[in-house]
């Protein structure tokens, strides 16, 4: 039997049981794939993620990332967590942690001030797919429960990505937002024909100086019925905005914050930076706070 040192982490907040829960292993060296994905039911966050030691000089650490039912490529909101509590375990101080995942090595800045830690995530290769058609834009309507009326006509439905993409919803209403009910089945099934599992719904009417957009973020078809505070949506959120000109910043450098979870009582906020050429993103950050929720072990 080995001993794996487990932290549950709330990314996006230092409230606790508010923002985005993640479990992190520390040391999931020798952990096989259904094992993870075990650990990662057990835990029964929207993701878990796994930390392996470096078998070359170019990264630092390893990171594979699960939700209860599978593995997805790159996780915001667990990757936050995972370098936070490898932060906190190893006592390090301010650094660019490298970490090896499925869309690439991505530098991760860790900032050390009075005991704790705040985490920069650079993330992965902006992209962004044409507005939906007709057709798909309907299904996807209905499914969320949203009329025509209700979209911000600013903001074409599109598929954003920096690694693990999702839908980019943009509605009138922050208390629309938050009347939502989506229809969960027919959610996962549009998943199948789109080849993307999520749907974020935000709005630019946040009511809120130092706030921009609210949001909430759906994808039944990997088990996440709604995820609290999410980093792979609120980064590509960023350059949507800038891609479509939606927003207006000057020197190729846009920053906002975005919050998400008000409905679900689990509010958070991530800021978010893009660094663009002639209004194509060039590099998006995340940063956010974290706070440790346990520390535990588990024997296998």
């Amino acid at each position: 039997m080995k001993t794996r040192t487990v932290y549950q982490i709330d990314s996006f907040t230092k409230e606790k049981f508010k923002g985005n829960p993640a479990g992190v292993v520390i040391n999931a060296d020798g952990l096989s794939s259904d094992e993870m994905q075990l650990i990662a039911r057990e835990l029964n966050n929207s993701e878990t993620a796994f930390l392996f030691h470096p078998t070359e000089e170019d990264y630092d650490a390893e990171v594979r990332y699960f939700t209860p039912t599978t593995e997805v490529p790159i996780c915001g909101h667990a990757t936050i967590a995972a370098v936070y509590a490898k932060a906190l375990e190893s006592k390090m101080n301010s650094c660019v942690f490298r970490i090896k995942t499925k869309i690439g090595i991505l530098p991760i800045e860790i900032i050390q001030q009075d005991g704790d830690y705040q985490i920069i995530m650079t993330q992965g290769k902006f992209d962004l797919s044409p507005a939906f058609n007709t057709e798909t834009t309907q299904i996807l309507l209905k499914a969320l429960g949203l009329e025509r009326a209700d979209l911000d006509e600013r903001c074409p439905i599109q598929i954003a990505s920096t690694g693990h993409s999702k839908v980019m919803i943009g509605i009138r209403s922050r208390k629309k937002l938050n009347k939502l009910s989506p229809n969960q089945m027919e959610l996962a099934l549009l998943s199948e024909r789109i080849s993307c599992n999520g749907y974020f719904v935000f709005t630019l009417d946040s009511g809120e100086d130092e706030t921009l957009t609210y949001g909430r973020m759906f994808a039944p078809a990997i088990g996440i019925t709604e995820d609290p505070v999410t980093g792979n949506a609120n980064g590509p959120l960023g350059g949507y905005l800038v891609q479509n000109r939606i927003v207006s910043f000057d020197d190729n450098y846009f920053k906002f914050n975005a919050k998400q979870g008000e409905k679900i009582n689990r509010l958070g906020t991530i800021n978010v930076s893009v660094t663009s050429e002639n209004n194509i993103p060039k590099e998006i950050k995340i940063k956010g706070n974290a706070v440790v929720i346990f520390k535990t072990e588990l024997i296998l």
